[in-house]
């Protein structure tokens, strides 16, 4: 049996992304990897911005956007074309043969509209299945695919869909062809014990971890989504989860590695 070559897949944030520093770095040390690898991008602050200038209303409920017929054409031009080819140049610059995809694009993710339950959050997917081997034939050409937070639901609509889900996806699909490593990069160096210490970094948290300080209130919000996914990852075939600073992007011993 063929042995599988390692893959990296990134997921950076809309804070990072807006941030020209920051993302230059990002790009700088993206573009150092030299192994295959995959970035996933957000863009929820952008989206906002660009909402805001056109005179669209922003529904935010718990942290998620309600997105109606206005704001999916904002999300659908911000994430599928502002943010997705800036990175795609960025990178084309720094000698990486980069392809800016979103779900519907050969196929890779198709969702389902997320049913209305206490809100209505319109077109916002909840991926249903992600093609690993179509993205696996771009990797192994030499391509590097750069997937935005945008779905489709295989009759013509687009989806906006959260960014860490797509890359838990985009990974656990992949993880059939390669050992995936699935980085989510953000502003912090990684899951926090106290949240008003930047240097109180968890550098190993597992399950029964999770869930004590899940219970405490410790651990919340926006990290909740972003912890299930990591350990959903876990248990579908991708080997190593990390949560760290995008600065650390190129020493990956920092951060809080994520274990069962």
């Amino acid at each position: 049996m063929e042995q599988k070559q390692d893959l990296l897949i990134v997921k950076v944030g809309g804070k990072i992304v807006e941030n020209p520093t920051a993302l230059m770095r990002l790009i700088t040390d993206v573009a150092a990897i030299r192994q295959p690898k995959v970035l996933v991008h957000g863009g929820g602050v952008m989206a906002t911005k660009m909402a805001e200038r056109l005179g669209i209303k922003t529904t935010m409920v718990e942290g998620r956007r309600v997105t109606d017929d206005d704001m999916l054409d904002v999300v659908t031009m911000v994430y599928g074309g502002l943010v997705n080819k800036r990175l795609v140049a960025l990178l084309q610059w720094h000698k990486q043969n980069a392809i800016g995809l979103t779900g519907a694009d050969m196929n890779i993710m198709l969702s389902v509209k997320r049913p209305v339950r206490k809100v209505d959050y319109g077109w916002v997917g909840d991926v249903k299945k992600a093609n690993g081997k179509a993205l696996a034939q771009l990797i192994s050409s030499g391509v590097m695919p750069v997937i935005a937070p945008l779905t489709h639901d295989g009759m013509g609509h687009m989806l906006n869909t959260n960014a860490d889900t797509m890359a838990a996806a985009t990974a656990t699909a992949l993880s059939r062809y390669y050992n995936v490593t699935l980085v989510y990069c953000f502003e912090k160096d990684g899951v926090l014990m106290n949240p008003d210490d930047d240097d109180s970094v968890i550098p190993v948290l597992r399950m029964s971890q999770y869930d004590q300080l899940k219970s405490l209130g410790i651990i919340k919000d926006g990290m909740i989504p972003k912890l299930d996914n990591a350990f959903a990852t876990l248990d579908n075939g991708v080997r190593e989860v990390v949560i760290t600073n995008a600065a650390n992007l190129s020493d990956l011993t920092k951060g809080t590695h994520i274990q069962l």
